[in-house]
């Protein structure tokens, strides 16, 4: 077996520990030779190597094999299903969180490579120093079922880790096995569902369901980037709507799922 990145890899995830070739070794039971072969080069871990790396960071082997994890700020993972899936972190050269942006062109793509350190090293990023402390990216919007957020516009969001912090009411960027990457406002039924509700703030578009287990990511709105300018009649429109939000009114759509929403 020739692979290119597991020699990376397993320096890598030594590291990310703080260990010495040495105490890696006692940890894995290992010799340090071993460790210091498979680092260098100079050999390559059969199998049953492989295994016990995989069972001691608890990631599957494919991901060991096939991706640089050095290209991310750690090695951090979220459960899908009863699998660990690989979520990379990028920095710049400061080591501070860079956003990448997902192109609009490409974002049935990101379904694919949302767990792929070298799909994501591609993406373009950039730095807003003013965002709260988190992992953010930029997601496109497209058509118009969260106006005002105009089509073609951007969501930069923050990544949540664990799904049952959802807020109700707020908005999300959810990536779900069957639809991808969408935008909606979300309602937390975990504990009596096992299931998310997502609206659209355009009441032309029904409401629906989205079962936890089908859920890949959550992000959490943290600003608009509007690639736009607004029209006054749309800027009224925005106020009203943000007016009913904060005043918690119940719209006639939403009263039709009273027995799902609140």
């Amino acid at each position: 077996m020739s692979n290119k990145y597991i020699q990376t890899n397993i320096r890598h995830l030594r590291k990310l520990k703080g260990f010495s070739q040495e105490h890696f070794a006692e940890e894995l039971k290992w010799t340090r030779s071993m460790v210091g072969s498979y680092e260098e080069g100079r050999s390559e871990p059969p199998i049953d190597k492989l295994i016990e790396l995989s069972a001691y960071f608890e990631i599957p082997i494919d991901i060991l094999i096939k991706n640089n994890l050095s290209l991310a700020k750690e090695t951090s993972f979220i459960e899908v299903g009863n699998k660990r899936v690989l979520f990379p972190i990028t920095v710049n050269e400061k080591n501070e969180d860079l956003i990448e942006i997902i192109p609009t062109e490409t974002t049935a793509g990101y379904l694919n490579g949302y767990a792929d350190p070298e799909y994501i090293e591609q993406l373009q990023k950039i730095k807003l120093p003013f965002l709260p402390t988190g992992t953010h990216r930029a997601f496109p919007i497209k058509g118009d079922s969260m106006l005002p957020v105009k089509d073609g516009s951007f969501i930069v969001a923050k990544f949540i880790e664990d799904i049952n912090d959802v807020k109700d009411g707020r908005t999300y960027v959810v990536l779900t096995k069957e639809d991808g990457l969408v935008y909606k406002r979300v309602y937390n039924r975990i504990k009596d569902r096992k299931s998310l509700l997502l609206y659209s703030d355009n009441k032309k578009y029904a409401p629906y369901e989205v079962k936890i287990e089908d859920v890949l990511e959550l992000w959490q709105f943290t600003c608009c980037i509007n690639t736009q300018e607004y029209s006054k009649e749309e800027l009224k429109l925005s106020s009203i709507i943000n007016m009913f939000q904060e005043l918690k009114v119940e719209l006639k759509s939403i009263s039709n799922f009273n027995d799902l929403a609140p």
